[in-house]
């Protein structure tokens, strides 16, 4: 079985840097350091020249993903921008005050996205992000995926770190079948990587990054920069890609 390597990038370096390390992937986003959020135009036409499918991350501000009408209208705009740059997905989700799916707001999401698709005629591949690990069951939660239409499920098994919930990712691979894919991600390094392939998992998300340089005095004064800067590593893109092809 061959394994895909998604490769999480919030920059322009990242872009390149995921296609020099052998990435198969790219998820597209800014502000990696808060969970990721809605990347800029610019760096969506660029990511639309790389010759690697770009899934395009739509979330619209930090926090929760109870979103209200001005929020959701957002993401369908950046569904929109997705499909018009000939990006290959998208990269959504959305809960409830009570953290499940929203099912009706994701429906919505999803009849845009197809709609879109079959007017440039190449659907959106649709990606459901870690809204689902807040869910309080992830298994009603991946039969509401599923339903919906998605074609795979982003996700740390309901812990903050991928490794933390092996068990779960196992029971969600299985119980998944071949009705939609479960992609771990979070904490998806060398080391960590073999216990995610015993889930059976046949795609694996991850940054590949490493710490920049200190921050500079001046910037962090200024509140430009907290602490040192991640960036996508070629050579960790490489190694996790190398991980997979011999796995």
């Amino acid at each position: 079985m061959s394994h895909l390597l998604e490769v999480c990038v919030d920059d322009v370096r990242g872009i390149a840097a995921a296609v020099i390390g052998g990435g198969d992937r790219i998820e597209l986003c800014a502000a990696l350091a808060l969970g990721g959020l809605t990347p800029p135009g610019s760096l969506i036409r660029a990511a639309a020249q790389a010759p690697i499918p770009a899934h395009l991350l739509a979330r619209p501000r930090e926090g929760d993903f109870h979103y209200d009408a001005a929020d959701a209208a957002l993401v369908a705009e950046d569904i929109a921008a997705a499909a018009e740059a000939g990006l290959a997905g998208v990269v959504i989700g959305a809960s409830t005050a009570d953290y499940r799916l929203d099912h009706a707001l994701l429906a919505q999401w999803v009849a845009h996205a197809r709609a879109l698709g079959a007017a440039r005629g190449r659907p959106l591949s649709l990606t459901l992000h870690r809204a689902f690990d807040l869910c309080p069951d992830p298994f009603e939660a991946l039969e509401t995926a599923i339903e919906l239409g998605f074609a795979r499920i982003l996700t740390s098994g309901g812990q903050p770190r991928a490794i933390d919930a092996v068990d779960t990712l196992t029971a969600l691979v299985r119980r998944a079948g071949d009705r939609i894919l479960i992609l771990p991600g979070s904490g998806v390094d060398a080391a960590t990587l073999p216990a995610i392939l015993a889930t059976g998992a046949r795609e694996v998300h991850s940054s590949c990054s490493s710490t920049a340089d200190a921050a500079g005095a001046l910037e962090k004064r200024f509140g430009f920069q907290a602490g040192p800067r991640r960036f996508t590593d070629p050579a960790k893109v490489a190694g996790l890609k190398g991980l997979l092809s011999a796995s």
